[in-house]
């Protein structure tokens, strides 16, 4: 599916999500808010996200005098894949990642952590932001921008919900309003909405920019090697970052148990080095037995199976 009719989707379907808040919260009336809501949030996604994202991780431009090395290699990159250049951001982090934004590739914007550099050799450094650079080539920037936009709004609005419920708001049922429960009801339904919007922005799309970004360089080593160190550094040392935009990086930016795999945003690790390098992936210890270990990839198999169809 292109990215422009998953885009309309997901924006038509927040649309849809947030006019039914609007019905729990105050009936026709919320109905009317919530729709002028959802025209601002629509607006808002499409041509602010990327400042807005850039601020929450008080990420600061670069040019050629203040990072020569990081824009040289970003330089490099782009004359390879033909695309303009973009803007490039440091976030003052000491985890190691790096993500896209932007709502085209002549309004893109590459940003990189201070721990990735401090990490990284020259040729992981590469792979990286070949495969920040293969999102924008490939235009999945855009709608992984809206999705943070539009996850925050959903998770401002569960909070809205908790509080009118507390303070007595919305108990007006014959107004069409959902009363006390629907406010309750909204509560739950919202984080989970939230949830579902991380896992719309397809996780078979990083698999797509690894194959991509490799092909920029002319090798998968220094991307495989990277993505491995990424996944080593994030377990001990993982960043502040908001659950809203953790779909964005290049790894999962946030720790979490094995359970918490089912529901990423992001293939595992192993199996994406695995594909770069052509080999079987590798299974990280869990401390179960062979059979506990070969049921439970079984299960986690299945269900990301699952998400990648969906999310296709």
């Amino acid at each position: 599916m292109g990215n422009q009719i998953r885009t309309t989707i997901l924006l038509a379907l927040m649309t849809a999500f947030l006019l039914f808040v609007g019905q729990i919260l105050g009936g026709r009336q919320g109905m009317l808010i919530a729709l002028v809501l959802a025209a601002v949030m629509n607006f808002v996604s499409y041509w602010y996200s990327d400042k807005i994202v850039l601020r929450m991780y008080n990420a600061k431009e670069i040019n050629a005098a203040s990072s020569p090395e990081l824009f040289g290699i970003v330089r490099n990159l782009v004359q390879r894949a033909g695309l303009p250049m973009p803007k490039v951001y440091i976030i003052p982090n000491s985890s190691p990642n790096a993500f896209a934004t932007g709502r085209n590739p002549e309004h893109a914007v590459v940003v990189v952590t201070e721990g990735l550099m401090r990490i990284m050799d020259r040729e992981e450094i590469t792979g990286v932001l070949a495969h920040e650079l293969a999102h924008v080539k490939n235009r999945d920037i855009l709608i992984g921008s809206i999705a943070a936009t539009m996850a925050g709004a959903v998770m401002m609005l569960a909070s809205m919900a908790r509080w009118a419920a507390i303070f007595g708001i919305g108990r007006d049922d014959e107004e069409g309003g959902g009363g006390i429960i629907g406010l309750i009801a909204m509560s739950i339904i919202a984080p989970m909405a939230a949830m579902l919007i991380q896992m719309a922005v397809s996780r078979s799309r990083e698999y797509l920019a690894d194959a991509t970004g490799a092909g920029f360089v002319g090798s998968p080593s220094g991307l495989a090697r990277a993505l491995e160190k990424l996944g080593s550094y994030n377990r001990g040392v993982p960043l502040d970052a908001n659950p809203a935009t953790a779909h964005m990086f290049i790894v999962n930016p946030l720790s979490g148990k094995r359970l918490q795999s089912l529901f990423s945003t992001h293939p595992p690790i192993e199996e994406r080095v695995a594909r770069l390098r052509g080999t079987p992936p590798a299974t990280p210890g869990s401390g179960h037995s062979p059979r506990e270990e070969e049921g439970l990839n079984r299960q986690l198999n299945s269900s990301r199976s699952m998400w990648d169809q969906l999310s296709r």
